[in-house]
């Protein structure tokens, strides 16, 4: 027999897909009443028009089914202002943890004895394909049922919410922002807070307070990787990620062009003058691959990824060809840099994924 005690006790396993815990213990399940085997309720949603709406209804109707629900009516409300905040400063709380204010962290993920690795990747020069290996390696640790996230720090140069085909904006409750989801990796970029893609005009102390804010003002649950997309070069953003995240280990970007590896070896010199370990070198651009003979050009030339590998004692990781992803434009799971599991490039970035659990595995905890 159907009770409202039994519909709560199962929809606790149901979750806000954003904040990822109970619906229930967020009482966001009200009004439930029972006329036999037809239920109704009442979903109170962090705010009007979440973007998971349907989502959350549906996961509710199939759980309430379960029980022997013919019929489930699902009504949607939104939360006051009162609540909203009440929820954010839960929310940060648990972020912040109970330690005394005056030891509390910008979030516990910076703790020393957090489980999240962070893995920076960087470029001595703009436009070699930094954030596009950042994506895809970023999706493909999370095919592998990792938890993972990017922090597009790449504040004048931001592109990874475009090239994930991501085209919604973060909820924001209150003063905590929920991050974006997209291919089961969880995303906040400077990209979701400017209008039609404006310039950021700020100095230095503004650029940091922004990274700072990616921590201290982002709901990010628990993460097993977090990517974080640095701008080219070694300037005041990558000082910052240095000094705030000492335990990020990098990933150096170049091409074959030997002016390239020149330039990426700054980005390497700085992550080793700062005590990061550098998990390695990933060559992109290595060559363009006939899809019909399969026959290799080396169009920006060769050897740039071994000869920087070999400057920074370290390992060439991946060599990924010249190209573009091979998807159906009308396909609305398709992004503009995301390669599929099953292709070519998809494949090598698969043996990357591989290559960083190996040097970057999670710390065992207990």
């Amino acid at each position: 027999m159907l009770t409202e005690d039994k519909i709560l006790e199962a929809l606790k396993d149901v979750k806000d897909p954003e904040i990822n815990q109970s619906l229930v213990e967020l009482n966001m399940i009200r009004d439930v009443q029972v006329n036999g085997d037809i239920v109704s309720l009442t979903v109170v949603l962090t705010i009007p028009g979440c973007p998971l709406k349907a989502k959350i209804e549906e996961d509710v109707v199939n759980k309430v089914k379960a029980l022997g629900a013919k019929e489930v009516h699902v009504t949607f409300g939104s939360m006051t202002d009162e609540e909203r905040a009440k929820l954010s400063a839960k929310l940060r709380g648990q972020r912040r943890g109970d330690a005394p204010k005056s030891q509390k962290l910008l979030s516990p993920m910076l703790a020393e004895d957090s489980p999240t690795q962070f893995i920076a990747v960087a470029s001595g020069k703009g436009g070699v394909g930094k954030s596009t290996i950042t994506v895809n390696l970023a999706v493909a640790l999370a095919r592998k049922g990792k938890r993972v996230g990017i922090i597009d720090a790449d504040i004048y140069g931001f592109s990874v919410p475009d090239m994930m085909g991501v085209d919604q904006r973060p909820t924001v409750i209150d003063k905590t922002i929920l991050p974006v989801e997209r291919y089961g990796v969880k995303i906040i970029s400077m990209g979701f807070f400017v209008q039609e893609n404006a310039p950021v005009i700020w100095r230095g102390p503004m650029l940091g307070k922004m990274l700072r804010n990616f921590f201290t003002e982002v709901h990010w649950d628990e993460m097993d990787y977090m990517l974080i997309d640095l701008p080219p070069g070694t300037g005041d953003m990558a000082l910052d990620v240095h000094q705030l995240i000492p335990k990020s280990k990098e990933i150096i970007v170049t091409t074959p062009h030997p002016t390239a590896a020149f330039v990426a070896a700054r980005a390497g010199a700085m992550a080793l003058h700062t005590n990061h370990e550098i998990l390695g070198v990933v060559e992109n651009m290595a060559y363009y691959e006939c899809s019909d003979c399969g026959h290799k050009d080396y169009i920006f030339g060769q050897g740039g990824g071994e000869k920087l590998a070999k400057e920074l004692k370290t390992t060439l990781l991946a060599q990924i060809p010249l190209g573009v992803p091979d998807h159906d434009i009308s396909d609305p799971d398709a992004s503009p840099s995301v390669y599929a599991a099953d292709s070519r490039t998809g494949k090598i970035y698969d043996h990357l994924a591989d290559e960083v659990l190996d040097r970057c595995p999670q710390p065992v905890m207990g």
